[in-house]
C-alpha cells in the first residue's frame, strides 16, 4: 500500500510538471499571514525587485532562509546581489545574504527538521541555506 501511495504521488508530480500545472507541494507554500513567515526582496541584474514569501529559520539569534525546492530564482538573485530586504511583522530591514559553510549547512540540515517525505514533493532538490546578516 505504501509503495502505491508513493508511486501515485510521484506520478501526480510528474504529470503536473509535464503539463505546466502546479505541483501538489506548491499548494502548501507559505503565505505572508503575519505569523512565522517573512518576505524577502531580492534584486535582479536589471535592477528589478522581486518578493518571495519564506519560512525563516532562527538559530541563536541568527536568521537563516532555505531554498527547499527547484524554483529558486530568489536564491540565485540573493547570491548574485546579496543586498536583500526582509519584511517581518510589518517591519522591513536590510540584510546581507551570506552562503553558509559546509559545517553550518550540515548543522542546519540536522536541526531544521525538514521531513524526509518532503524531499519527494520538492523533486529531491538539495536544500541550500543563506544566513541573513543585518546591515
Amino acid at each position: 500500500m505504501r509503495q502505491r501511495i508513493i508511486a501515485t504521488l510521484g506520478f501526480c508530480i510528474l504529470a503536473s510538471a509535464i503539463t505546466g500545472c502546479m505541483t501538489a507541494f506548491a499548494a502548501f507554500q507559505p503565505e505572508n499571514i503575519g505569523g512565522s513567515t517573512i518576505v524577502i526582496t531580492t534584486v535582479d541584474a536589471e535592477g528589478n525587485s522581486h518578493e518571495r514569501v519564506l519560512s525563516p529559520i532562527e538559530d541563536d539569534g541568527t536568521l537563516f532562509v532555505a531554498a527547499n525546492h527547484w524554483p529558486r530564482a530568489w536564491y540565485r538573485r540573493a547570491l548574485a546581489n546579496p543586498d536583500v530586504s526582509v519584511t517581518r511583522a510589518g517591519e522591513t530591514r536590510k540584510y546581507q545574504a551570506v552562503p553558509v559553510s559546509k559545517q553550518e549547512r550540515e548543522r542546519l540540515l540536522d536541526d531544521s527538521g525538514f521531513p524526509k517525505f518532503a524531499y519527494l514533493f520538492t523533486g529531491f532538490a538539495p536544500r541550500q541555506f543563506l544566513r541573513l546578516d543585518p546591515r
